[in-house]
């Protein structure tokens, strides 16, 4: 939810200086709890794209700063980082995207943009390749996981696999529609791995890397309409680090060591993922 909301900000569709819409709209739109608006907002909030948030009045989109484009080299939370730099990439015309993370869904987001772009024609690539690794679905996950030692554990992964399900389909659906609506060369490929990945990953078009870690903590997830304690990380949250070609030496040799490090689990321990229910 946030992801979506820090898009619409990003793309100009909740303009700066505008006043969010209410709590109780939010939660009607996205038929969540009140305090899941709430934590959303308080991540947009973290990431500089809300200010002025009381008790008793929305708070107001905050002006992008001209750092938080594609050209920004600091750190930013991958909610405000990651869409400028995907759309950065399809700029060119063989795209290629090499990720690795828990679920796709702030990929999906990022990617929101140029596919939209692309249907348009104003953006005309003439390759997209992606590559994604995601944990296989048996995985006895580090997290997300039960806070407590509970009957929840089931529910909690199941949650997460329907997530990594939904989110890996829809990639691989939007990506593969481009092939009859503008005659683009698309190859989209999944595969599982054997654990839980600590840290995401993005590799665009061999010459750049952004890297976050997954920072672990206890907050309340509503499942099947029940609250329940888990361990988990948002990768919206994580600082993304970028790293690039063409600049300094030690950001041309992580970006070399990070396409090697995805390259061998990609041609070894990865294997054939499964998306079904």
């Amino acid at each position: 939810m946030a992801e979506i909301l820090s898009e619409r900000i990003r793309t100009g569709v909740l303009k700066a200086g505008d006043r969010m819409p209410t709590q109780e709209s939010l939660a009607e739109q996205f038929g969540v709890e009140r305090g899941a608006i709430r934590q959303a907002l308080t991540h947009l909030e973290e990431a500089g794209l809300l200010e002025g948030r009381t008790r008793g009045a929305p708070a107001r989109i905050a002006e992008l700063s001209s750092g938080a484009g594609p050209a920004a080299e600091e750190p930013q939370q991958t909610i405000a980082g990651l869409g400028p730099r995907i759309m950065e990439a399809f700029e060119a015309p063989h795209v290629r995207i090499d990720a690795i993370c828990l679920t796709a869904e702030t990929l999906n987001l990022a990617l929101a943009e140029p596919l939209q772009l692309i249907r348009a024609g104003r953006v005309t690539p003439a390759t997209v390749k992606v590559r994604l690794l995601l944990p296989a679905r048996d995985l006895d996950l580090a997290f997300p996981r039960p806070a407590e030692s509970s009957g929840d554990e089931r529910r909690v992964h199941e949650h997460w696999l329907s997530l990594r399900n939904t989110q890996g389909a829809v990639l691989r659906h939007s990506l593969r529609a481009l092939r009859s609506t503008r005659s683009i060369d698309v190859e989209v490929t999944l595969k599982a791995l054997p654990f839980t990945p600590p840290v995401k990953l993005y590799l665009l078009n061999g010459s750049e890397a952004l890297f976050a870690f997954y920072t672990v903590k206890r907050r309340e997830e509503q499942i099947d309409d029940t609250s329940v304690e888990i361990y988990d990380a948002l990768g919206s949250d994580s600082m993304l680090f970028p790293f690039g070609r063409g600049g300094e030496k030690r950001d041309e040799a992580f970006v070399t060591q990070a396409q090697a490090w995805f390259d061998g689990m990609w041609g070894t321990i990865a294997t054939e993922i499964n998306l079904a229910p």
